[in-house]
């Protein structure tokens, strides 16, 4: 029953602060990071925890999946090398100066750097629900690093424990290892499951069938891969844009429609619900400190926050002066972006529940049966840190994306225009030929031509254009009523109802992104 309980809490709470979001302007993770803490205080959930096992098993791969299926993969080619810096180098160098503050501050050095391993990833949930309103470029980097980043932590996280609990003496040349074959062994594990998925999807006769493939494609990408011991994330990430590349040949339209829209809603409840499940675990925190006061946990959590964060920007106000003296080719001067421009790269640094997982995973006790010193104060400046990047850094992103004054970016609206075109004048091409196969008179087919035309071309007459859209979908709303009073008066049963609205539907969402690419081309 407290199962049951939990679910309809969390339910509620989301849909309540999303409604709440947009209706003061405040942030939606920092509102479901405070209902969590409120929550966390009724003494009916106090006892509940969030598992690692359901963030790296569940939530991990539905979410990394979902980033990766919504990604550039030219993007992510043009940009690979800062991406790859970010998301080994970067975590790398957190890990090491968050493990010296912690050494400073009197913690062991097993157990600093195990805390360095936990707070080196940013979060791809948090990183999503807040980078918006920048270029397809920044965006792509910060999207991408925070889905490889987990990979490498996880990778130190594992080396870090055990040299903490088995007793292991640290070895580079081991670590080194490690991760060469994680990284290959997950990206050769994702790539076998998308062609293997793939073909699968070629001879699925009905689109549920590839709705459900698709809602258990992370699943199968990852578990093989955890079992094989290399990265389950890497293989995600993968086999995620490998779909993105060639599910558009493979996958049907109504397929596409269906796991797009189930997609889409479960990816902000996993967020959303990580969020939340954060916040609860603060009050929890601080009841499991024994080890060190609160007020020590605390401020230790504070001078570890300005070290991450700190970190994050250093690396992003050094390290491309760094490429710049090893590599001046024009193309890649012409790449380059201002210091100002930066900045929002290096505050988009949030934290979120993976780093909590990964410091639950710590074991409470080493090989031999001792305790593991000092493992609830890691507990307690994981979330601590989580809460600061998001009621701090995101909340703030917006005005740093303002003052870096990023030029206007208008590729997308051009790649999208010339994608029209060229349908349309690969479509009017076709025109005669097909129009003589299937038997269809000049007539109607000059009347498609037409179509076709504007389509691609976009009549000159704007105002006229957006006069008729708009004519069309009041026509729309009143078919909807009729619809419903035929239904109320008894001619015609719910069955039909939905038949019918579905095709309203389809028809509503072709004419509103027809008005909103008209927009897009105008501005």
């Amino acid at each position: 029953m407290e199962s049951l309980e939990l679910v309809v809490v969390i339910g509620t709470t989301i849909l309540t602060m999303g409604w709440l979001a947009r209706r003061t302007g405040i942030s939606e993770p920092l509102l479901l990071l405070a209902a969590g803490g409120l929550i966390g205080l009724i003494p009916a959930f106090d006892s509940i925890s969030l598992e690692p096992e359901v963030v790296l098993l569940l939530f991990l791969p539905a979410l990394l999946y979902w980033e990766a299926l919504t990604s550039s993969v030219r993007e992510i080619y043009s940009n690979l090398r800062s991406i790859a810096l970010q998301s080994t180098g970067l975590v790398i160098a957190t890990a090491a100066t968050v493990a010296l503050a912690a050494h400073t501050l009197g913690y062991d050095w097993p157990i600093a750097f195990v805390l360095g391993a936990v707070l080196a990833p940013t979060d791809a949930a948090a990183v999503a629900a807040v980078a918006t309103a920048m270029p397809r470029r920044i965006l792509t980097v910060l999207r991408t690093e925070s889905l490889l980043n987990d990979g490498t932590a996880l990778v130190l996280l594992a080396v870090t424990i055990e040299v903490a609990t088995d007793g292991q003496p640290f070895s580079w040349g081991r670590t080194i290892i490690d991760f060469t074959e994680s990284y290959a062994g997950g990206i050769v594990v994702g790539a076998a499951v998308a062609v293997v998925l793939l073909t699968v999807r070629r001879r699925l006769p009905d689109a549920l069938l590839h709705s459900v493939l698709s809602v258990a494609t992370p699943f199968v990408a990852f578990l093989p891969a955890e079992l094989l011991h290399v990265s389950g994330v890497l293989a995600v990430v993968t086999c995620g844009l490998i779909t993105t590349r060639i599910g558009p040949r493979v996958i049907s339209p109504q397929a596409r429609i269906q796991a797009v829209a189930f997609w889409q809603v479960a990816s902000h409840l996993l967020n959303s619900a990580l969020f939340l499940l954060v916040g609860l675990q603060l009050p929890a925190a601080c009841r499991a400190l024994s080890s060190v006061s609160l007020l020590q946990a605390a401020a230790a959590a504070v001078l570890i926050s300005v070290v991450v964060f700190g970190t994050r920007v250093l690396w992003f106000y050094t390290m491309p002066y760094v490429i710049r003296l090893l590599d001046r080719r024009p193309g890649q001067r012409a790449r380059r972006i201002a210091a100002a421009q930066r900045l929002p790269l290096a505050w988009a640094g949030m934290r979120g529940a993976i780093s909590l997982a990964a410091a639950l995973t710590i074991p409470a006790v080493t090989a031999d049966g001792r305790i593991v010193q000092q493992r609830d104060a890691v507990v307690f400046i994981t979330v601590v840190v989580i809460v600061v990047s998001l009621a701090l850094m995101g909340p703030m992103l917006p005005a740093t994306v303002r003052r870096a004054r990023y030029p206007a970016d208008v590729d997308p609206a051009k790649e999208l225009a010339l994608a029209h075109q060229h349908l349309g004048a690969s479509a009017l091409a076709a025109l005669p030929g097909l129009a003589a196969q299937h038997h269809v008179d000049e007539d109607s087919a000059g009347r498609i031509a037409q179509h076709i035309s504007e389509q691609a071309g976009w009549s000159a007459n704007a105002e006229a254009v957006g006069n008729r859209q708009s004519l069309e979908l009041d026509l729309l709303t009143v078919k909807r009523q009729a619809l419903a009073e035929l239904r109320d008066r008894g001619q015609i049963d719910d069955i039909v109802l939905r038949r019918v609205q579905e095709y309203l539907d389809v028809e509503e969402l072709r004419l509103s992104r027809k008005a909103t690419f008209e927009h897009i081309v105008e501005v």
